[in-house]
């Protein structure tokens, strides 16, 4: 598949190669593969920098902070039950989160700025 074929939006939402679509982005949890499993990509100078943890901080804090001040005014429960239901709410979402975005600051400069990826 060429570039032009792939959509960008479909590939980072499942995690995809941005070229053909197909090959995972990632090995494990947040690790960008070296190249793409199915078309060759190298994906080494892929660079999405501190963006996608902003962007997870930013609306996932929103978010969570919202959230809190409902539970706190609905169903005043005890502090305790505040420090123990956040982070088991926080981390899984914010992981969740990032894996896409990651993908689409990828995918986006695979699009843009493939020349500085030696494209």
């Amino acid at each position: 598949m060429t570039a032009a074929r792939v959509n960008l939006f479909r590939a980072a939402l499942r995690c995809r190669c941005p070229r053909c679509g197909e090959g995972r982005l990632y090995i494990g949890l947040l690790t960008v593969r070296d190249k793409c499993e199915v078309c060759g990509l190298d994906l080494r100078a892929h660079d999405s920098g501190d963006g996608p943890a902003v962007g997870v901080t930013f609306l996932l804090s929103a978010i969570i902070v919202g959230l809190a001040f409902w539970v706190e005014f609905t169903f005043s429960p005890p502090l305790w039950v505040h420090i123990v239901l956040w982070p088991l709410v926080t981390i899984p979402l914010a992981v969740i989160m990032m894996r896409p975005l990651k993908a689409a600051l990828v995918a986006m400069q695979y699009r843009v700025r493939s020349f500085e990826m030696g494209l």
